[in-house]
């Protein structure tokens, strides 16, 4: 619920019930396949339930374009403290009858850009305070937020709104959160920010301030609390790093190996690929636990973990628990389209699933877990298809060229990159992961001549989860795992389940 006066201050970070920590972190996947049904019910069960923060600003905006089915998002806008701001994106985007049914293109949003100021961070603002609102609508479960530190321009204002809404943790993995920890502090206290954005071409940083007062207009709800942070890392050494300083030290860990869905480390060393094209990775890739645990804080491991045997074996290695994606990306709640989620259902269970880690899909340079379905960009001809075009640009690269700023993804249009300073080259292969997320989730942009985005799926390698949690291929819940895997723990270790109090 949002934030009030008789909140704890802002150095003290939030409680989440009767232990420390949850043993148990769904995931936070894709844009919107870790929505804020799929965290409620998670977190109703008392563990700890995480909303995808990536590209909540434009998932706002086409919600309130179809017609916001329900009104949940226009009952969290309703919350929001100043009633203004909420009103605006209202004005701008809330079609009563849903005015793309009849395959009209979506209304554009505005893009974050490195001086900051602009419109673009009050939808982000409001966009994460409506996922994380809905998601501790009507209970005292701990919900959580997933940022990528790769996504510098959104930070800020993202993690405000996710604040602003009573997120209980931060998590953020894809790159080296140092600042995160500080970030969140200082947002919980309204004090303004500067983010720190690198400028390729630039010998500093480029300073972007965010300025909570003055984008409230004063109107403060009273004391926040500050999130728990928790750096998701790939190796103990990056962990060890960010534990040295107070600065940068986290509340804790998610130790995530290879085998996980979306974006994955690349191996330590040369990049080596396998016969069929994936990058190989060998034992200095496997975590040390051991110096994990001699670090003090608390640490889940991700990737594979799908199973109570894999739960009890991370508590038994010093683990506070385990974090778990695929799993939930497949259950009724989960804001993956139905079709795309019953068919990768369906190709699991007979074996015919093929989930390929591609060193070249993601913009990032990053592997990214790509699954083979029919109809969507993992399909060469579907790819070939689709019109490059970079208009959401959550992993562009601010650049600084002979004409000043500008901002560069390698899945824009080849001409576009290469005269950004980009090389040809380094394009080949890449894919739009923002429309192709977005379209996963019901989403997509309509374009000109009837096109529609096709969809692009990421999904763990590991599905080996399906016979346990579902013998008889029912469709199944996010209470049936959390039930299932607590198989794992010690009798009487398991956290009560939260109670529900009226909305």
């Amino acid at each position: 619920m949002p934030a009030t006066a008789q909140q704890p201050l802002a150095d003290t970070p939030a409680r989440t019930g009767s232990d420390d920590h949850p043993w148990l972190i769904q995931g936070g996947m894709g844009v919107g396949v870790s929505g804020w049904r799929l965290a409620r019910a998670v977190a109703l069960t008392g563990q700890l339930g995480v909303v995808s923060g990536t590209a909540l600003d434009v998932v706002l905006a086409r919600v309130l374009q179809t017609g916001d089915p329900g009104g949940h998002a226009r009952r969290a806008l309703a919350a929001f403290p100043l009633a203004e701001l909420a009103q605006t994106v209202l004005d701008c985007y809330f079609r009563e009858e849903g005015d793309v049914a009849d395959g009209a293109p979506m209304r554009t949003t505005p893009r974050l850009r490195a001086t900051g100021g602009s419109q673009a961070e009050v939808l982000t603002v409001l966009g994460n305070f409506v996922e994380v609102w809905l998601a501790k609508e009507g209970h005292d479960g701990p919900v959580g937020i997933n940022y990528l530190e790769k996504i510098q321009l959104a930070t800020a204002p993202a993690m405000f709104g996710a604040i602003l809404a009573g997120a209980d943790y931060v998590c953020v993995g894809a790159g080296v959160p140092g600042h995160i920890p500080a970030l969140a502090t200082r947002l919980a206290r309204y004090e303004p920010v500067v983010s720190r954005i690198h400028v390729e071409g630039d010998e500093e940083p480029l300073d972007q301030l965010f300025d909570p007062q003055a984008l409230l207009a004063g109107h403060l709800p009273g004391p926040l609390r500050r999130p728990r942070v928790i750096a998701i890392v790939s190796l103990p050494v990056l962990a060890t790093y960010l534990a040295r300083d107070a600065a940068t030290r986290p509340d804790g860990f998610v130790i995530e190996t290879s085998s996980a869905g979306g974006h994955s480390a690349p191996p330590r060393g040369p990049m080596t690929l396998d016969a069929a094209g994936e990058p190989v990775y060998g034992p200095r890739d496997h975590p040390d636990l051991a110096k994990m645990a001699a670090l003090g804080l608390p640490f889940w491991l991700a990737g594979g973990q799908a199973s109570p045997r894999a739960l009890a074996d991370a508590r038994a290695q010093g683990a506070a628990g385990v974090q778990i994606g695929s799993a939930f990306a497949l259950c009724e709640e989960s804001g993956m389209a139905r079709h795309l989620r019953e068919e990768v259902l369906e190709r699991a269970r007979a074996g015919t699933l093929v989930v390929r880690n591609d060193p070249d899909a993601s913009p990032t340079a990053f592997p990214f877990k790509v699954a083979e379905l029919p109809g969507t960009v993992s399909e060469p001809e579907v790819a070939a298809a689709r019109r490059r075009v970079c208009d959401l640009g959550f992993l562009r690269t601010p650049v600084r060229g002979p004409r000043g700023l500008v901002y560069r993804c390698a899945a824009e249009p080849v001409a576009a990159y290469v005269r950004k300073g980009g090389e040809a080259a380094a394009a080949e292969g890449k894919q739009c992961l923002c429309n192709g997320l977005l379209a996963t989730i019901g989403l997509a942009q309509r374009r000109p001549g009837g096109r529609v985005e096709p969809p692009l799926v990421t999904i763990g390698k590991d599905l080996s989860f399906l016979p346990e949690v579902s013998p008889d291929a029912s469709p199944y819940t996010a209470a049936d795992v959390v039930a299932w895997l607590a198989g794992g723990l010690a009798a009487g270790a398991a956290r009560p389940v939260a109670q529900a109090r009226p909305a």
